[in-house]
């Protein structure tokens, strides 16, 4: 291992730490999965609010992944909702009381606090940087890349909106910033990744 990654991964490892740390200490009292999960299902779309994109995006198991969201439901922060097409496929849906949870929970005030140290230069670079890593580290691994529709190849401008050429569904102006499990980076975006 490099030194410079070694330092890297000393400093990622510390702020995973204080964060998680925050998320146990918050007024919802939930595990950091718990709340990592009802933060994922805060930001995907309607094609990714499944539990197999739940164990992808989180890179946990499909038994963890499960438990997890059994307590969440039996805590009223999630809804399960079965697919009107095919029954077998179940949605995971955020209660109003999970939207709270989340609004309240995230993100932890310790990174906004840390972050205001900063010189505004120095987050935007930081931001830029984290997004480098996060696509070198997925790109290594073969990850999916889990980004947002506007920026994704499958989008399409229509006469009445926007479509996802991959299910052919129309695309809300909602819909546009939330993740999906199947987003294909377009050139200009597979570009600036190389």
């Amino acid at each position: 291992m490099h030194m410079k990654t070694a330092e890297v991964y000393k400093y990622l490892e510390r702020i995973g730490n204080l964060l998680r740390a925050e998320i146990r200490q918050g007024d919802a009292k939930l595990q950091p999965v718990q709340l990592e999960i009802l933060h994922y299902l805060s930001i995907c779309n309607r094609h990714s609010n499944i539990p197999a994109a739940v164990t992808e995006y989180l890179g946990l198991t499909k038994g963890t992944v499960s438990q997890t969201l059994t307590v969440l439901e039996n805590k009223g922060l999630i809804e399960k909702v079965p697919d009107a097409q095919d029954r077998r496929v179940i949605h995971l849906f955020l209660t109003e009381k999970g939207k709270a949870v989340v609004d309240a929970s995230l993100p932890p005030a310790t990174l906004d606090q840390g972050l205001s140290f900063m010189a505004p230069e120095a987050r935007e670079q930081l931001a830029r940087g984290l997004a480098a890593l996060l696509e070198g580290m997925q790109a290594a691994r073969q990850y999916k890349a889990f980004g947002v529709c506007s920026t994704c190849a499958h989008l399409r401008e229509t006469e009445t909106g926007h479509r996802c050429d991959l299910t052919g569904l129309p695309l809300e102006a909602g819909h546009l910033q939330q993740i999906c499990r199947e987003f294909l980076p377009t050139a200009k975006e597979g570009e600036k990744a190389a």
